[in-house]
């Protein structure tokens, strides 16, 4: 007789959409689709770190942003080959805002710490929106760009 309450009380749980056993959703935020710690990343300069194979990817360490979520044109701090080395980005997978280009992988291009490139030439095309965030600051990312989008 007990088990019958049991079951009929359970069944009319289910019946009335309560559920005796909570269920967990997964959601993944905006932040987790941009480029941030730990996030693998593209060296599409042709500096000497960049294009000499390496054992493991170059993962970002440290975005230089409030939140932590790097977007195109924000400087992030990579482990590449045992070193630390500070990057710009300049293209990352998550779609931005209206009219800006997607890109299939996160593409970084390496800085020195005075914001000068290391390499001399990059190989993929670079979106012109940032040639007006960054005019001043690394203008001289931008005259080594072979191309725009």
């Amino acid at each position: 007789m007990a088990m019958h309450l049991f079951a009929r009380s359970f069944t009319g749980l289910f019946a009335d959409g309560f559920c005796l056993i909570p269920q967990r959703t997964f959601g993944v935020s905006a932040a987790a689709a941009a480029v941030q710690k730990m996030t693998r990343v593209r060296v599409v300069d042709n500096s000497s770190l960049g294009t000499t194979p390496y054992h493991r990817p170059p993962r970002v360490i440290h975005v230089y942003t409030k939140n932590g979520v790097g977007k195109v044109g924000d400087k992030v701090l990579l482990a590449i080959k045992g070193q630390k080395k500070a990057a710009l980005i300049v293209g990352h997978r998550m779609p931005g805002q209206r009219m800006d280009p997607r890109f299939d992988s996160n593409n970084v291009v390496l800085i020195e710490e005075n914001g000068n490139p290391t390499g001399t030439r990059i190989k993929v095309p670079i979106p012109t929106h940032l040639r007006k965030r960054m005019e001043g600051d690394y203008s001289k990312v931008l005259a080594i760009a072979s191309s725009f989008v």
